[in-house]
């Protein structure tokens, strides 16, 4: 399957999804088709290319249910809290839902690169495959704790009136992305064994995700709402100094 062809695919999806979002104004499906694109990606390269390698079927696997887990907890989360203030004051204009979902289209296109670089030329399983898959296990079940340590405590009475400082997010300001991270660079390393030339601007993939989560949409957004929330609060400031923005490690002493 070509590039463009999973352009065209990750585009239609977006475009489905994006035409109930827009008909409703609802964030309800917006977190869903992203997740879900990764899978429906996965799962069309791997129908296309006749899985013969039991690491054409891992590969595959490890998207999916990354893709899977990843959509159905922030459809679960967002039926609970209802709105995605990110969305405020854009979910009501129409060219600008629009440009996040095209943006949101393209991006899952490039971070996918490397597993569509890969397909193009499947290779049997080799040494950094296995390093690859242990990686991204790592990543996926940070990633799950710190999604699901969080998410307790929002629905807990009062929750969402403290920020998170217990479990994971005791080592680590963001550990949820630490673990996202991981995910992607494992899968990068599965593929790492077998780019040939031109392949090697997959590494595109992981480094994409890598400047959204650190740059763009992810933890500058929530660093600024935090602030705002808590930056009058001395222990919240002691919080923010001693302990890392995304890689655990144990906390400075104050």
């Amino acid at each position: 399957m070509s590039l463009l062809a999973t352009l065209e695919i990750s585009l239609l999806v977006q475009a489905v999804f994006f035409s109930f979002a827009a008909v409703f104004k609802t964030d309800k499906v917006t977190d869903l088709s992203y997740g879900l694109t990764f899978s429906i990606l996965a799962t069309a390269l791997l129908l296309k290319n006749n899985p013969s390698e039991p690491s054409q079927l891992v590969l595959a696997l490890m998207v999916v249910l990354w893709g899977i887990r990843l959509a159905g907890y922030l459809f679960y989360r967002i039926l609970r809290i209802q709105r995605d203030a990110r969305f405020d004051g854009i979910r009501e204009h129409f060219w600008k839902f629009l440009q996040f979902w095209l943006f949101q289209g393209i991006a899952v296109w490039v971070i996918m690169l490397p597993v569509t670089v890969w397909f193009s030329a499947p290779a049997p399983w080799g040494g950094l495959m296995t390093l690859g898959g242990v990686v991204w296990l790592t990543g996926l079940i940070i990633e799950t704790v710190a999604d699901v340590q969080k998410f307790r405590q929002k629905i807990r009475a009062a929750g969402s009136t403290r920020w998170m400082s217990d479990g994971l997010w005791r080592y680590s300001r963001h550990p949820n992305y630490f673990g996202e991270l991981l995910c992607w660079y494992g899968v990068f390393l599965f593929v790492a064994g077998n780019l040939r030339e031109w392949g090697w601007l997959s590494l595109l993939g992981p480094l994409t995700i890598t400047c959204l989560v650190l740059r763009v949409t992810g933890i500058p957004t929530l660093e600024i709402t935090a602030d705002k929330k808590w930056a009058s609060y001395l222990e919240y400031q002691t919080y923010k100094k001693n302990t890392n923005l995304l890689i655990p490690w144990i906390p400075r002493k104050p």
